[in-house]
């Protein structure tokens, strides 16, 4: 029951709010910080290891989390020495990571189930797998589809569908063993790279709570909507914030 937080990111989008904090320690309700949230959820949901990957103010995070024991969890830290994306941090961990583990963002706020995601992934055999989220989006215009001068189709103000990554995943040791360390390597060229080796990722469809702190407006969703949406992100029994 293994976890890796990406927590290095400046959190560029996000500012000013990240100019002299981690994204993952910007308070929610002015209450709870983004990873202690997530923290309090994974200890709940039976996990007992977290590798946090640090780098922008990573100091900070180090501080406030220490060694874990008040979330009752180990956790340990990699500290990035130039930016190495959403992937490339694990490659030179990989001797330190069980075969089966997750990999998430620092700065997402979700009532997932973390347990049954991993579990679901070490079932599967699938080399990622990815939870998935349903998006809807509305389009104001009438949408029209061309060949040349040619209009062949037409639609009025369609609704669309699709379903994006969470950013939360199950990873197994063996789908990054061959790739080099201190290589840069993100999400999407894992991604793009399985495809391209007929390995395709699974995906964990969930359509509950979620929400992705990356810019300023949801920064302030999320605010807005934390009295509402506490009970279910919040275990029972978690501690006042700190």
């Amino acid at each position: 029951m293994h976890v890796v937080i990406m927590a290095g990111g400046a959190g560029v989008r996000l500012r000013p709010f990240t100019s002299t904090l981690p994204k993952p320690l910007v308070p929610i309700g002015e209450s709870y910080a983004i990873l202690e949230i997530i923290l309090h959820q994974l200890a709940a949901h039976g996990f007992t290891h977290v590798t946090l990957a640090i780098n922008h103010l990573g100091s900070l995070i180090r501080a406030f989390v220490g060694d874990g024991s008040r979330f009752n969890l180990t956790v340990e830290y990699v500290e990035e020495r130039q930016p190495l994306s959403t992937i490339g941090p694990l490659f030179g961990i990989r001797d330190r990571l069980p075969e089966h583990f997750l990999v998430m963002n620092g700065d997402v706020l979700t009532n997932l189930d973390y347990a049954d995601l991993l579990a679901t992934h070490r079932d599967s055999g699938a080399p990622l797998t990815v939870a998935t989220y349903r998006r809807t989006v509305k389009i104001d215009f009438g949408v029209l589809e061309t060949e040349g001068d040619k209009v062949t189709s037409f639609s009025e103000k369609p609704v669309l569908h699709y379903r994006v990554s969470m950013g939360v995943y199950g990873l197994s040791r063996s789908t990054i063993a061959s790739y080099p360390v201190g290589q840069p390597f993100g999400f999407d060229q894992l991604v793009l790279d399985l495809l391209g080796r007929g390995q395709p990722p699974a995906g964990y469809e969930f359509d509950g709570y979620w929400l992705d702190i990356g810019r300023p407006e949801d920064y302030d969703e999320a605010n807005r909507a934390f009295p509402d949406v506490a009970p279910m992100l919040l275990p029972v029994g978690t501690p006042s914030p700190a």
